[in-house]
């Protein structure tokens, strides 16, 4: 008998930042870049491999343009996100894809291997998965900063997450044909720690671990900042996108 997977991730935090994250999406200037960079390679791997798909689920995009850009392309698109109701941990309600897209979220679903077997499922046979999110490279500077004002008791405060290696096993494990797993790294600049933590609020990373540390105080948070920092007037920070693709046969 298998057993359940461990509870890493709280289903209602997980909702509440997603939905904090639609909110602050709606304001002028909203960080995007992570997610445009996701639309934009999946755009590229399906012109790459001259998929032609006749119907697609796209899940996650909050801007939109996923979508926009496959119905032009003459595609069918279904576009779901788990704040709308969407669980990406049950069977799906509907299958028969030829492609089913997933940016940006299935680094917070404790069942990870449950979720892509049900994002198999819902492919029609020759139907491809692209699923992008965050990847075990990402916000080396952050995590320091934080490992730095805890001293001595470090605490659990950022996400586990899941690196290449891992995601060659999962699809494997998980019944998908041809499986593809490469990441790519994006860097970005920051005048402050504050500024970073904003983009990922806007960005829906914020933590949504089931048992989170307490916040750091105000003298803590102030050694992270001149930590984050390290005496410069900007600060560059790295995000590993992993993706995982595969058919089904």
């Amino acid at each position: 008998m298998s057993s359940a997977p461990p509870t890493i991730f709280a289903p209602n935090r997980r909702l509440a930042l997603r939905r904090r994250m639609n909110a602050l999406q709606q304001r002028p200037g909203a960080a995007r870049y992570l997610m445009d960079d996701m639309v934009e390679d999946v755009v590229e791997r399906i012109g790459f491999l001259r998929h032609e798909p006749q119907s697609a689920l796209v899940i996650g995009d909050y801007t939109g343009d996923l979508a926009r850009q496959l119905r032009a392309m003459g595609c069918a698109v279904t576009a779901v996100s788990p704040e709308h109701g969407f669980e990406e941990e049950a069977p799906f309600p509907s299958g028969g894809y030829g492609l089913i897209a997933s940016l940006g979220t299935l680094d917070t679903v404790n069942d990870l291997p449950g979720a892509l077997i049900h994002i198999r499922e819902a492919l029609a046979p020759g139907g491809l998965m692209i699923a992008s999110f965050m990847g075990a490279g990402s916000l080396p500077r952050l995590r320091a900063a934080i490992l730095a004002a805890d001293g001595d008791r470090p605490a659990a405060r950022m996400h586990p997450m899941v690196d290449v290696r891992a995601g060659g096993q999962l699809l494997q494990r998980c019944g998908f044909a041809r499986p593809v797993v490469d990441s790519r790294g994006l860097d970005a600049r920051f005048g402050s720690l504050g500024s970073l933590l904003a983009d990922l609020r806007a960005q829906g990373l914020g933590k949504v671990l089931a048992s989170p540390a307490p916040p750091l105080t105000r003298t803590a948070l102030q050694q992270a900042e001149e930590a984050f920092m390290g005496g410069e007037d900007r600060a560059t920070e790295h995000f590993e996108i992993l993706t995982l693709s595969g058919w089904r046969l």
